[in-house]
């Protein structure tokens, strides 16, 4: 199932009651990864450690992606099979 929230200051993507990715009101796309896989895609441009607030990571698996760096379909679209995997590591499917 598939349905859309108001969630982290942006529309959140919600599939199988897990969030995807959300995207915020700054253009950029915050995106829920793999833990094991958060170094490798902090080194994507763009994408840096997603906080709540100043100084308050989110931790491992957490990533905002700034929407300069997903101007693009094929950028866009990276990031969210990037969710996607993980999605289907979480609920199994």
């Amino acid at each position: 199932m598939t349905r859309e929230v108001s969630m982290f200051g942006g529309r959140a993507f919600m599939v199988d009651e897990k969030m995807v990715v959300s995207a915020l009101k700054d253009g950029g796309l915050l995106v829920r990864a793999a833990a094991d896989r958060h170094d490798e895609l902090l080194s994507k441009p763009g994408a840096t450690q997603a906080e709540m607030g100043a100084g308050r990571t989110m931790g491992p698996g957490w990533i905002d992606v700034a929407a300069e760096a997903i101007l693009d379909d094929e950028s866009l679209s990276y990031w969210v099979a990037i969710a996607m995997d993980h999605n289907r590591l979480v609920t199994g499917k």
